[in-house]
């Protein structure tokens, strides 16, 4: 599920960028900055790259009950898991094309920051088993950006932080259904 997410949102981001700049390619990619031996992926050479920084269990998705959920039936089963997502957006361009990084970067954040919510009625091609992808920027300290750019190879490179919230992975097959309104074990007698 995490990988679809990912690939809607590259989907859409390199969408947007045919639409307003007509690319040769698309130009973001979901990968690794780095192959597992350190050296630099070639895919991601002049393109924004997302990839996952961290992944954390949402806790209070959990807690909250779904609309309507006190007058209809309860799905009895596993509860879903409900995950955010660390996802970073860095531009890899490099030399002349370092201008060129920031305009798709600054385009980037536009994109996001006009459309913070992917669901099914603005986004038709959103895997059924994903309920919506919410989007905010996170703010991170020189120290944390610092920590952050060294687990991933060590230089950085402009970039923004999302945290891709809701992200719903419930693939267990329903148990039972247990209505809510239940009728009462009373007989009433006729005189």
């Amino acid at each position: 599920m995490i990988d679809r997410a990912l690939s809607h949102l590259a989907s859409q981001l390199n969408q947007h960028f045919r639409q307003r700049f007509t690319p040769a390619e698309d130009p973001v990619v979901v990968s690794n900055l780095l192959d597992p031996g350190g050296s630099p992926e070639m895919i991601t050479g002049n393109k924004l790259v997302l990839f996952v920084s961290g992944i954390e269990r949402e806790t209070a998705a959990h807690r909250a009950q779904p609309a309507g959920m006190e007058t209809a039936a309860r799905m009895r089963g596993p509860e879903p898991m409900f995950l955010n997502l660390l996802v970073m957006c860095a531009a890899t361009f490099s030399g002349r094309g370092y201008t060129e990084a920031l305009r798709y970067l600054s385009d980037a954040i536009a994109f996001f920051q006009s459309r913070p919510v992917f669901d099914h009625h603005n986004s038709p091609d959103l895997d059924p088993r994903l309920e919506r992808l919410v989007l905010n920027i996170e703010n991170l300290s020189g120290s944390d950006m610092h920590s952050l750019w060294s687990l991933h190879g060590g230089r950085y490179l402009p970039s923004v932080l999302y945290r891709v919230r809701l992200i719903c992975l419930d693939e267990s097959p329903l148990t039972r259904r247990e209505s809510l309104v239940q009728t009462p074990d009373i007989e009433v007698g006729r005189s």
